[in-house]
């Protein structure tokens, strides 16, 4: 399957992309995998990337393009592939429809992930990180410390990061709004979206995709 996954700050993408890909046996391709991948190998595409994100510039579409391009060409791709990140706006889904329509290929679904925007400020605003390891993340709500403030595992402080906090978010929410979001009804007039509530446990959102992916409902 070829599938773009679409939906909000906090709406979990890279944890339904990453389980996704891995049930349905095609590769996951994030724009900030794409980036790493291309700078840490010190390509062309990478080094004109790292260019625009040192000068605290978006990455222009083309580049990005070519990096989408580049990565779906690869072997363990010739099956189908999962997107996540890309398209972030109507011009990349359609550069993405002329690139796959040069190939002989086209979109299976376009997978949206639905949260309540109230949901998507509680998930992030509601974040602690752990100011000596920041791979130890708690949630005031969902996974709280046993002392507030404080890291179960190692004893470090935890802390809200800067761009978790609730004005931050809001933001983020409106650039998805009037950049990310069209994209949606941009797919929806070809009949490839697919929209699922990302509310409830990591397995049964998961579930929930599978099955609707299925079906086309």
């Amino acid at each position: 399957m070829r599938i773009v996954l679409v939906g909000p700050p906090g709406a979990g993408k890279g944890t339904q992309a990453t389980r996704l890909a891995e049930k349905l046996r095609i590769p996951h391709i994030s724009t900030g995998d794409l980036f790493r991948a291309n700078i840490s190998r010190q390509t062309e595409l990478g080094k004109l990337a790292k260019s625009y994100i040192d000068a605290g510039n978006l990455v222009p579409d083309e580049v990005t393009i070519a990096m989408a391009k580049d990565r779906m060409s690869q072997p363990d791709a010739e099956n189908g592939f999962l997107l996540d990140g890309f398209p972030r706006n109507v011009s990349q889904a359609e550069a993405l429809d002329e690139l796959l329509k040069s190939e002989g290929i086209k979109l299976d679904a376009v997978l949206d992930l639905e949260v309540p925007e109230d949901e998507v400020v509680k998930r992030i605003a509601g974040r602690r990180v752990c100011r000596k390891d920041s791979s130890h993340v708690f949630h005031v709500t969902y996974s709280p410390p046993k002392q507030e403030g404080v890291c179960d595992l190692c004893g470090g402080e935890l802390y809200q990061r800067n761009d978790d906090s609730e004005e931050t978010v809001r933001t983020r929410l409106e650039v998805y709004h009037t950049q990310t979001e069209p994209i949606i009804d941009y797919y929806r007039a070809q009949g490839l979206v697919v929209t699922i509530s990302a509310m409830g446990p990591v397995d049964e959102v998961t579930s929930r995709a599978l099955e609707a992916l299925k079906s086309g409902q």
